[in-house]
């Protein structure tokens, strides 16, 4: 598979302006869902959704719809059930992760305590499943009840590879599928699923979005190496703080000399922040930033490669020009 030639740089306001009439929809349905007399409930979770996020995959589901010739509505109740679940496993991640910023900003178990972060999380949950089961669309119930499932499963492999140096390249994709690209998949399905398209153009538009979330999530995790806190919205070298055995570090333990690869296996068994440095070193020094990369450049093509059939648009161009984007960012 050749790699993806990006000589223009990808115009990620051009996508989102594109959007901006459905995507307000979908904020004007966010608020009025997020709505609660709990107090707290409205402050955590309007914190978590107004911090600034791309809203990828909101944006997904209404830009496959669009793309398919949807005329209805319940594409952006759809789009912030996807957001709930995602914001909410970003609320239960920091937890875990003991994390104190993201996207710039302090994150909400930092200011409002690990507690409060996880029941309001199991909010979100339960309040997607409430909005889900008022579609009366059995299809729809089916895939995002099974995708929330997998994502949950993923975020237990993870934990699972935690100070694991063993972790393998196999394991990790394993990994990103179910906790990343899982939901990206359900996203655009649901496009599909609201147009009633047969099953091989659903199937397309689920390959597209599993192979879009692939490659941001390989994305994020070699930014975590090459970008600035600035840019990343969060501190350079967590993934190796928090003893997370990612694709740069497999590539570079198989690719490296035994010294460099125990240096790095000790670095990702005591989660050691101080490594960071001689650790981006071997990382370079081995291509794996190149090797890194190059899997995001195949899976940003494989996403492309699935909308082969589907009829043209600026919706489509759009969700192409996103595969590009996903391997262009910088944050």
């Amino acid at each position: 598979m050749n790699p993806i030639k990006t000589p223009v740089k990808i115009n990620i306001q051009a996508i989102q302006h594109l959007m901006e009439p459905e995507m307000a929809l979908v904020d004007k349905e966010i608020l009025q869902q997020l709505s609660s007399d709990v107090a707290l409930i409205n402050q955590i979770g309007l914190h978590i959704v107004s911090s600034g996020g791309k809203r990828l995959r909101p944006m997904l589901v209404v830009m496959s719809a669009c793309a398919l010739g949807y005329q209805g509505n319940a594409h952006t109740k759809l789009a912030a059930v996807i957001e709930f679940i995602h914001t909410a496993t970003l609320l239960h991640d920091d937890v875990v992760d003991e994390s104190d910023l993201r996207r710039g900003k302090e994150t909400a178990n930092s200011i409002w305590g690990n507690a409060a972060s996880v029941l309001v999380g199991d909010f979100l949950y339960s309040r997607s499943f409430e909005m889900m089961v008022s579609t009366n669309d059995v299809r729809v119930m089916d895939t995002l009840s099974h995708s929330t499932n997998a994502v949950a499963e993923g975020e237990v492999l993870q934990l699972l590879n935690i100070n694991n140096p063993d972790t393998n390249e196999t394991q990790y994709f394993e990994v990103i599928r179910r906790k990343t690209a899982k939901l990206f998949e359900a996203a655009t399905q649901l496009g599909a699923i609201l147009t009633q398209q047969n099953k091989t153009t659903e199937a397309a538009l689920a390959a597209y979005g599993l192979h879009l979330g692939n490659a941001f999530q390989i994305m994020d995790d070699l930014l975590d190496y090459t970008s600035s806190a600035e840019e990343l919205g969060k501190n350079p070298g967590d993934d190796l703080a928090e003893g997370k055995p990612t694709l740069p570090l497999i590539h570079a333990m198989a690719n490296g000399t035994q010294q460099q690869a125990d240096f790095i296996r000790q670095a990702i068994k005591q989660g050691d922040r101080t490594a960071y440095h001689e650790v981006l070193s071997i990382i370079k020094s081995t291509g794996s930033l190149e090797y890194t990369l190059a899997s995001a450049d195949k899976e940003a093509q494989k996403a492309i490669n699935a909308l082969s059939d589907i009829p043209d648009s600026d919706y489509k161009s759009a969700m192409q020009q996103l595969a590009l984007f996903a391997i262009q960012r910088s944050y």
